[in-house]
């Protein structure tokens, strides 16, 4: 059966992790769309351009191919710099847009994590979640995992939400549906759990016979 949970929010909020952990949960496909902005921002840099610049933004992300995603540059701090500024780009979102859209309508359940998953790519997703925390949270989050220092995470990252919400095309937003995850305060243990359990419902609902 097709089954798709979308799972949103900002950067080191904890999407990521939350994905992984439900997909394997489930046993659902994952794809993480952000690598796919950061993999298009990385061929750009690699290639001495600007990832604000629309026309090689574009060009990188027809060109991109899924070995790309495996690249070891993706989670440094120019690259996920980068990534914010190619996703506003309209014809950089659009080449993305099918690869996206196959990826959820394959059998056997998939869950993709982003800023517009249950907004624009998937706004007919079975399970909606957007996951939050402050910034000054996600700064410190983000200081431990790349070692950028606490000052600078934290200016990136209100940097990053002011273009990712702002941006003309697809901005990141919770859809009207979407159960929100505040994990300010919130062990990854107990999200998990919480997102676990809604998808169960979700599930049981999906399979249970239809009335004639």
């Amino acid at each position: 059966m097709k089954f798709v949970v979308a799972i949103d929010g900002p950067a080191a909020a904890g999407k990521g992790t939350l994905s992984r952990a439900v997909a394997e949960r489930f046993g659902f496909a994952h794809l993480d769309t952000g690598a796919l902005y950061r993999a298009t921002a990385a061929r750009v840099l690699a290639q001495g351009g600007d990832p604000a610049d629309a026309r090689a933004a574009a060009a990188a992300a027809r060109a991109l191919d899924p070995a790309d995603l495996d690249r070891l540059d993706l989670r440094a701090a120019p690259v996920a710099e980068g990534a914010s500024r190619v996703a506003a780009v309209p014809a950089v979102r659009a080449a993305l847009l099918d690869f996206q859209r196959a990826f959820a309508a394959r059998e056997g359940g998939a869950v993709l994590d982003g800023r517009d998953i249950g907004t624009v790519i998937c706004p007919e997703a079975d399970v909606k979640l957007f996951v939050t925390a402050s910034p000054e949270v996600r700064a410190a989050r983000r200081s431990a995992e790349i070692g950028q220092p606490y000052a600078e995470a934290l200016a990136a990252l209100r940097r990053r939400d002011a273009r990712d919400a702002g941006r003309a095309d697809a901005p990141m937003a919770a859809a009207p549906d979407a159960v929100l995850l505040d994990t300010s305060d919130l062990a990854i243990a107990d999200a998990v759990a919480l997102a676990t359990a809604l998808i169960d419902q979700k599930l049981t609902q999906a399979r249970a016979p239809k009335a004639p």
